[in-house]
């Protein structure tokens, strides 16, 4: 796992954005980090940002390959889609 000094600080505001912004810049679009930083805002740079995905895709891998225990989820609040799927998602783009 990352040290937590390779880790910036980010609201659950900066996550949900960034969430949104990787679903807008996919692998393809070019200058993919600069856009993704620019759409997270708080001064947040395209290394930040794209180490914030290196960490999400690190942590996805645990728990596919069965290292983390999936959470229970009470509420879907994401229109039929579980928090899962959309983890599984993020991991292919």
């Amino acid at each position: 796992m990352a040290s937590s000094s390779l880790r910036s600080s980010w609201t659950p505001q900066q996550n949900k954005l960034f969430e949104r912004a990787l679903a807008q810049f996919d692998k393809d679009t070019p200058d993919r980090w600069q856009n993704v930083a620019r759409a997270v805002g708080g001064g947040k740079s395209a290394e930040e940002v794209k180490r914030h995905y290196e960490i999400l895709l690190e942590d996805l891998r645990r728990i596919e390959s069965g290292h983390v225990p999936f959470p229970t989820y009470t509420n879907n609040a994401n229109n039929g889609v579980g928090a899962n799927e959309e983890h599984r998602y993020l991991l292919y783009y």
